[in-house]
């Protein structure tokens, strides 16, 4: 398991899980989000390859639509 900060909560997920897995174990697959990775954007064509570290920082924001 590896220890992350997930939009500023701590939280364990598997050694091998990418960010596409984050994204369903959240259950936000097929929503618009934006996701950051240590300060740094995440552009989604990426999110299948980009695999947790120990001590990442996520921020995951979650579009909202409205009028």
């Amino acid at each position: 398991m590896k220890t992350i900060t997930l939009n500023g909560d701590i939280r364990q997920f598997p050694d091998a899980f990418n960010l596409v897995e984050v994204i369903a174990e959240l259950g936000l697959t097929g929503k618009r989000i934006a996701l950051e990775r240590n300060g740094e954007l995440v552009p989604r064509g990426q999110f299948s390859t980009q695999v947790l570290n120990e001590g990442d920082k996520l921020e995951i924001v979650v579009a909202v639509g409205g009028g």
